[in-house]
């Protein structure tokens, strides 16, 4: 197979969650520019990533759903296959963050977090995955881990937990379902320019001293995850199961 080939997406259809804005959006429009049609599925407005799979010559729907809980994931599938026939990409993206010192975190902002990182993007890939299966063929799942999959970071125990179970959940799908064709991957994006880290890059003490651990010496953006996330959602990957790459500037390196 030509290389061009290898990561030629053209004809599959990728869910993205929480693609309105941030590392979602540049990995929606990743996946469009190497040909996929993108369903996005998002709480917010999403109309800047509608514009950004369109101007690649790929279409977008959008699906709203609150991925708080499992309910809306039936629809979720329900509404890929109605616009698209068929699924081939799931990028297991949305996530939620709350920072308190673990000695004052709550039960609420231990289950929401949680409940969004973790659950609920376990049963949207297990629903993806038969649709896999009932379809024949395989697929893709790219979910979306963390630095703190690998450290234990501070007063984000809940997110630190949950992005540990995504790599650990990572590992176990690829052993359950790589013979059935299916990879699962995962993908640990570093200290990136998103909403998540407005308050850390606000602050310049912390902003120093993380810039100091990154060999690259900047901060990630959204445009730093697209050769990761279409590798790991093109047959360039066929043989890459269980695997979290670290795409972080070196910062795990130091």
């Amino acid at each position: 197979m030509k290389m061009q080939t290898l990561f030629d997406l053209s004809g599959k259809t990728a869910i993205v969650t929480g693609c309105n804005t941030g590392l979602g959006q540049g990995m929606a429009v990743a996946l469009a520019d190497a040909g996929a049609d993108i369903v996005g599925v998002n709480r917010s407005d999403a109309s800047a990533t509608r514009a950004g799979v369109e101007a690649t010559g790929r279409r977008y729907v959008d699906v709203a759903a609150d991925l708080a809980s499992t309910r809306d994931i039936p629809g979720i599938v329900a509404a890929a296959l109605a616009a698209f026939g068929r699924i081939d990409i799931l990028v297991n993206n949305a996530g939620i963050i709350r920072r308190a010192d673990a000695l004052d975190f709550t039960e609420s902002d231990w289950d929401d977090v949680v409940n969004v990182n973790l659950r609920t993007a376990f049963f949207l890939a297990q629903a993806v995955a038969r649709q896999f299966v009932a379809q024949g063929g395989g697929g893709k799942i790219v979910n979306i881990a963390s630095m703190l999959s690998f450290q234990g970071g501070i007063r984000v125990p809940s997110y630190t937990a949950s992005k540990s179970g995504v790599l650990g959940l990572t590992r176990l799908l690829a052993c359950e379902w790589a013979k059935r064709g299916i990879n699962v991957n995962a993908i640990a994006p570093g200290y990136m320019e998103t909403s998540n880290t407005v308050a850390l890059r606000a602050d310049a003490n912390r902003n120093r001293a993380i810039l100091e651990r990154i060999p690259a010496d900047r901060w990630g953006t959204p445009a730093d995850l697209a050769g990761a996330v279409v590798f790991l959602a093109s047959a360039a990957s066929d043989y890459v199961h269980g695997h979290t790459l670290a795409v972080d500037g070196g910062w795990l390196a130091r």
